[in-house]
């Protein structure tokens, strides 16, 4: 049987996942989890539709960098707002995922 191919950089414990024993870096995390999959959500829109998510046009590299941050800080403040709910499941799925392997 073949073993389990480690990672080659060293877990550390700012690398580690946050534990059930600290809800609120759980919470942010999940939060900063959702607010990734939105942006990307918001991203892809805007690349498939051609003409910008905002029917902009966004021709030039300034105006498509704008567009990128604009619907980074959107995400994030969907997130922090209860955005799609994901959140709330992501951290439960974590503090199940600790109390099962007892960490």
């Amino acid at each position: 049987m073949v073993g389990a191919i480690g990672s080659p950089f060293p877990k550390t414990a700012e690398h580690a996942a946050p534990r059930a024993e600290n809800p609120r870096k759980v919470h942010d995390t999940a939060q900063q989890f959702e607010a990734v999959l939105i942006g990307q959500l918001l991203k892809t829109s805007r690349e498939a539709g051609g003409s910008g998510w905002l029917g902009t046009g966004d021709g030039d590299d300034a105006g498509q960098t704008g567009m990128e941050l604009a619907e980074q800080e959107f995400a994030r403040m969907l997130a922090a707002k209860g955005g799609l709910g994901m959140s709330h499941m992501i951290e439960a799925g974590m503090r199940a995922k600790s109390t099962e392997s007892g960490q």
